[in-house]
């Protein structure tokens, strides 16, 4: 690690201390919520500080191998998705800890990647909850910013779309429906799609 990364990680750290707010860190504990450190820091003062120190690989990488909230929040803000390697993402999605951070790394990150789509397809048909809605996290902002799929591609995740609305994780169900209401929202004809293969398995109409 250059030392210029080493100090500027050592300031974030330090800068936590004063934003902390121990009602929502001892909140999200309570829910189950685990890291090793949580300050609670609300989102907005994340992506302010993010702004401040701009896009930066090494910091990203670095930030992420800190067992605290903020850092890996952080991580997902810095990283530029240019630079983010398919290897690198596997590995941070097997070390993330949380649903919080699976939707924070989908959110800032992983939707803007070059291969966001292939990565959204191979993991929306894993048996990996997080995968899951990570995948429809992914699919949802994609087809927000008119991203359309191709015929096969609208197959292929309606019929996993119509499995994860049956999952036993609620987060799943939750993602999913999402992502087929962004689905539905391009225009009349994806919408008739999406309500013909949801009735067609038996389920409540969007």
């Amino acid at each position: 690690m250059r030392e210029e990364t080493h100090e500027r990680l050592k300031e974030i750290k330090r800068s936590f201390r004063s934003m902390m707010n121990g009602p929502v860190s001892q909140s999200m504990r309570d829910k189950g919520t685990a890291y090793k450190i949580n300050w609670g820091v609300a989102f907005p003062a994340l992506k302010r500080m993010a702004d401040t120190y701009g896009k930066d690989y090494e910091l990203a990488i670095e930030l992420w191998k800190e067992d605290i909230r903020e850092c890996k929040i952080l991580a997902t803000l810095i990283m530029p998705p240019a630079e983010m390697l398919p290897e690198i993402v596997d590995i941070w999605m097997e070390q993330t800890p949380t649903q919080e951070m699976v939707e924070m790394a989908a959110l800032n990150l992983y939707q803007y990647l070059d291969f966001a789509p292939v990565l959204a397809y191979r993991w929306m048909a894993s048996d990996k909850v997080f995968e899951q809605i990570a995948a429809y996290q992914i699919l949802g902002r994609l087809f927000m910013r008119k991203m359309e799929p191709n015929e096969r591609g609208i197959n292929e995740f309606l019929d996993q779309a119509v499995v994860a609305l049956q999952s036993e994780h609620m987060g799943v169900r939750h993602v999913a429906y999402n992502c087929i209401i962004r689905f539905a929202d391009m225009g009349e004809m994806y919408e008739t799609i999406a309500r013909k293969a949801v009735k067609s398995a038996g389920l409540a109409d969007i």
